[in-house]
């Protein structure tokens, strides 16, 4: 590097890979670890060398890669996706002109609608950065070339029913919100590694011996979570009126859509409350909320993470009102400025608050 002192980017570090030949976590432990490299022993030069001066910058997609006594070693910064308007900007500003002068294109011969690249980010890719959007933008520009070559056209201007054609159909689609109020099915906010999605529960009930059945391939999280809603209806029947239903006398099914993709996280428990005091009072859940938050057994509710994806993700889904723990209510001016003058946000600190704003007056 010709200094003594360089800046090192490690790249994917959860990536590393230990067999019976080597294990080099141990040999990053001695690299990294700030107590004992400054006397690192390298077999190359064969002296001991200083390396407790050098800024060491390692990349990882999933934490749980690494191990734990490298993790301890380490100053984790959380980065997280893009939002789709991020995309967005980062498309107009960046990617369209590079994908142009990579394609010998201007701006005069190829021209991309603001919808047709919104349309493109959410239902072309799904993806927590934008190296998919940019091959795809690349291959509007191949296409373009062609025609342009083949003289059809001197101007190519892509809109939304152009894309089908350019592209192909689309892959992905997002979960849409309920179109009427039901019973038993509420509406919750999930937060994926792409971004952030809603996620609709459902719940049914019918006379059988006390089974409690949980579909939709959730993770343990997840169904500790609808334990702790169903106890705690339970163990507030009077207040909730459910003192005349016999819970030994009636099977209970939750079922979350889309039984292909695993589900779990610290943050359904409000969703499940509700979905399950619905089904048993016959009361319907409104279709334009959504929320999200743990439930306690005695009924408060705790904060969650990933509020600013679960935002936008409501709004893109058209909801118009989201439920948050009261306890995220620092983390509302993170969510972007156009997404939040569209919401009505409803900070909650007990699962009463939840059923009052959620179910159909």
């Amino acid at each position: 590097a010709g200094v003594m002192y360089p800046v090192f980017l490690l790249d994917d570090i959860d990536k590393m890979a230990i067999d019976y030949k080597c294990d080099p976590t141990s040999a990053m432990l001695e690299v990294l670890d700030p107590e004992q490299n400054s006397m690192f022993s390298d077999n190359y030069i064969e002296e001991p060398y200083d390396l407790s001066q050098v800024l060491f910058i390692a990349t990882a997609n999933d934490l749980g890669g690494i191990p734990e006594p490298l993790r301890d070693r380490l100053e984790i910064i959380e980065l997280s996706s893009y939002t789709e308007q991020e995309k967005l900007m980062i498309a107009k500003d960046h990617l369209i002109k590079k994908e142009l002068k990579n394609h010998g294109l201007t701006d005069e011969q190829l021209t991309i609608t603001d919808d047709a690249l919104m349309y493109i980010i959410r239902h072309y890719t799904r993806e927590a950065g934008v190296r998919q959007l940019e091959r795809l933008i690349a291959a509007i520009c191949r296409k373009s070339v062609l025609k342009i070559l083949k003289k059809t056209t001197d101007h190519v201007a892509v809109e939304v029913n152009d894309l089908e054609e350019l592209l192909g159909k689309a892959p992905f689609d997002h979960t849409k919100k309920q179109p009427k109020p039901q019973v038993g099915v509420v509406t919750g906010l999930a937060w994926t590694q792409f971004g952030g999605d809603i996620l609709p529960i459902e719940v049914n009930h019918f006379k059988g011996s006390g089974k409690f059945i949980v579909t939709g391939q959730l993770g343990d999280v997840m169904k500790e979570s609808a334990s702790i809603a169903l106890d705690y209806l339970k163990a507030h029947a009077d207040k909730y009126s459910l003192k005349d239903i016999d819970f030994d006398k009636q099977d209970i099914h939750i079922h979350v859509p889309e039984g292909a993709v695993k589900k779990d996280g610290p943050s359904a428990g409000v969703t499940l409350t509700t979905a399950i005091y619905s089904a048993f009072t016959q009361k319907p859940v409104r279709d334009d909320v959504a929320m999200t938050g743990e439930v306690t057994l005695t009924g408060n509710v705790l904060p969650i993470g990933g509020l600013k994806e679960k935002s936008i993700s409501a709004h893109r889904s058209g909801i118009h009102t989201i439920i948050i723990p009261k306890d995220n209510a620092k983390d509302i001016d993170d969510i972007p400025e156009s997404v939040r003058n569209d919401l009505t946000i409803i900070t909650a600190d007990h699962i009463d608050t939840v059923l009052e704003n959620a179910l159909v007056k």
